[in-house]
C-alpha cells in the first residue's frame, strides 16, 4: 500500500473522534443565540440588537503561554482550557463587554483526541464561568512541528457593549480609589521565570511541598487556574457603582496593565502591604532570588484585575463584591500625574 495522509502523521479518525467526545461540552455552554452547534465552517451567532440602542463588539485573544509545560510535566490538562477562557474573557470585560461566545485553536504534532477533550473540556468549563458560548474551534495536527505529547493553546472571545456604556477610564479623577481583585495565584503569566526559579534554581519536583503552599504541591499551585472576573463586574458593580476603569493584571504585572487605563495626566499611585500577598510569590522570589522590582513587573503579586472608582463608592464595591465571592482590597488612589503607576 502506498503513502497516505496517517502515515505522514494526520490521522483525521482521530480528529472526528474529538469532535465527537467535545459536542457535548460545546453544547452545554448554548447561549439561545447561537444558531447552529459545532461542525458547520463558521460558527452562526444571531445578535439580539434589540437588547442595544448602539451595541459594540469587543473582541480578545490570547494563549496559555509556558503553563501548558506544567500540564505536559504532570500530566494534568483539565484546568488550561479555564486559563484560556480567562485571558481572552477578562480583557475584554475591561471595556464592560459582556462575552457573548468563544473559539480556540489547539494544535498538536499527534492527535489524542482523549487527551485533547480534556482540554477542550476545561474550555467549556471556563466558558460556562464566564456565561459565553463555546461555539467552535481549530484542531490542527502537525507532523514534526511539536514535541511529542505537546500541544498549543489559543482562542478568542467576542462581546458585546452598549456604547455609551463603554468603560475605558477617561473619566478617571484625581482622588478615585483602586480597588484590587484578588488573584488565585499566578494565573497565566510569568511561568518561564517561575519555572527557572523554583524548578531549575531551586531544584524543587512538582510534587514537592515547600512550607509557604502549606500542604499543596508546586504542581497543584502553577495549575490553579486563572481567576475569571465576569460576574465581578456584571453581576456585582455593574449598576450598582461608579465603575471608570478596569484592568486585567496580566504580563508586565499592576504597573504594566493599570497604566493602560489612566489618562495622560493621571497616576495610580499603589500602597504596598494593602493586599495579601499569597505565599507562592515569596517562595519563587526566595528560591531564584529575584528582585523585588522584577517580582512586581513579572507577576500579578496577587491582584488579578483592578477597578477603579470614585472614593465615596469604594467601600461599597467592596462589600459587593466580598457578597458575591470575590475577595478585594482598596489598594491605592490616583493623584495628579503623567499616566504611570508608582508604589509608596
Amino acid at each position: 500500500m502506498g503513502l497516505t495522509y496517517k502515515k505522514a502523521g494526520v490521522d483525521i479518525k482521530e480528529g472526528e473522534r474529538l469532535v465527537e467526545l467535545i459536542s457535548p461540552m460545546a453544547k452545554k455552554t448554548g447561549r439561545k443565540e447561537v444558531l447552529k452547534g459545532i461542525g458547520l465552517f463558521g460558527a452562526l451567532f444571531s445578535l439580539d440588537t434589540g437588547k442595544y440602542k448602539e451595541p459594540v463588539l469587543v473582541s480578545g485573544t490570547d494563549g496559555v503561554g509556558t503553563k501548558l509545560k506544567i500540564a505536559f510535566l504532570t500530566g494534568r490538562h483539565g484546568t488550561v482550557g479555564i486559563d484560556l477562557v480567562a485571558m481572552c474573557v477578562n480583557d475584554i470585560l475591561t471595556s464592560g463587554a459582556e462575552p457573548l461566545f468563544f473559539l480556540d485553536y489547539f494544535a498538536t504534532g499527534k492527535l489524542d483526541a482523549l487527551k485533547a477533550s480534556r482540554v477542550i473540556g476545561g474550555i467549556a468549563k471556563g466558558c460556562k464561568q464566564a456565561g459565553c458560548a463555546l461555539t467552535g474551534g481549530e484542531t490542527a495536527e502537525l507532523p514534526d512541528f511539536y514535541k511529542e505529547g505537546e500541544y498549543d493553546l489559543a482562542g478568542f472571545a467576542v462581546g458585546v457593549v452598549e456604547k455609551s456604556g463603554i468603560i475605558d477610564g477617561s473619566s478617571i479623577k484625581p482622588g478615585d480609589a483602586l480597588i484590587g481583585l484578588a488573584s488565585s495565584g499566578l494565573h497565566s503569566n510569568g511561568y518561564s521565570l517561575a519555572r527557572k526559579a523554583l524548578l531549575e534554581t531551586a531544584g524543587l519536583s512538582l510534587g514537592a511541598k515547600p512550607r509557604e503552599l502549606a500542604g499543596r504541591t508546586v504542581a497543584a499551585e502553577l495549575l490553579t487556574p486563572t481567576k475569571i472576573y465576569v460576574n465581578a463586574y456584571k453581576k456585582a458593580l455593574a449598576g450598582k457603582v461608579t465603575v471608570k476603569g478596569m484592568a486585567h493584571i496580566t504580563g508586565g504585572g499592576i504597573p504594566g496593565n493599570l497604566n493602560r487605563i489612566l489618562p495622560g495626566n493621571i497616576n495610580a499611585v499603589v500602597e504596598e502591604g494593602s493586599w495579601p500577598v499569597p505565599p507562592v510569590f515569596g517562595l519563587i522570589q526566595r528560591s531564584g532570588g529575584v528582585p523585588d522590582a522584577e517580582m512586581k513587573k513579572t507577576f500579578n503579586m496577587g491582584v488579578g484585575f483592578v477597578v477603579a472608582t470614585p472614593q465615596r463608592e469604594a467601600q461599597k464595591a467592596v462589600a459587593l463584591l466580598k457578597k458575591a465571592g470575590y475577595a478585594s482590597f482598596i489598594i491605592g488612589k490616583t493623584a495628579r500625574g503623567s499616566g504611570r503607576v508608582r508604589y509608596k
